[in-house]
């Protein structure tokens, strides 16, 4: 599976939102990798880490985010459940899930609720360790152009999941542990 080929599918070659999800998604990728290979012990699937590492948000041509070129019609928050659709349509069950996994550190059903976000209720959290791979990854990188390129800190990634609350704090420190971070 080229999953260039898929993003290419769905997004101008060319366009600003080509190339932000580019470079995030290879940026998210690479960190994947990095991660992946702290925990060889676990036998994480490199293919599918690297497939799925630049598949994780395909979803956002649908949401409106305007700063990353952006123009649909659904609230930015959407995007992995709109990525989630597009892939299973696409054949790809598995890496359906991790974009659906991805926001954050994950979403429980119940900070879902807690904060009224414009999600469906029902847990998003990542479950196999592909997935909790790819979720952390994420954090270490944004899309917004003025820093696309640039490593955010662990004190900003936790600072981030404080503010959001919940268990997050509790799901990040578990990731740090497993991953060594």
């Amino acid at each position: 599976m080229n999953p260039i080929k898929l993003i290419d599918k769905y997004y101008d070659p060319g366009s600003r939102t080509h190339e932000i999800l580019l470079i995030h998604s290879e940026q998210v990728m690479r960190k994947a990798l990095e991660l992946a290979e702290r925990v060889r012990h676990l036998n994480p699937d490199l293919t599918f880490v690297q497939e799925a590492a630049m598949l994780h948000d395909m979803g956002i041509f649908l949401t409106y985010a305007p700063d990353i070129g952006c123009y649909g019609e659904h609230p930015y928050i959407l995007h992995g459940p709109l990525g989630r659709d597009l892939l299973e349509k696409e054949g790809l069950p598995k890496h359906a899930l991790v974009c659906e996994r991805h926001t954050g550190v994950g979403l429980s059903r119940k900070e879902i609720k807690r904060q009224n976000l414009l999600l469906p209720k029902r847990d998003m959290l990542p479950i196999s360790i592909e997935e909790k791979i790819i979720c952390l990854a994420d954090c270490f990188y944004g899309k917004n152009p003025d820093k696309l390129g640039k490593e955010k800190s662990i004190e900003k990634i936790e600072k981030k999941a404080r503010a959001f609350g919940g268990e997050n704090p509790k799901r990040l420190a578990e990731f740090r542990k497993l991953f060594r971070v």
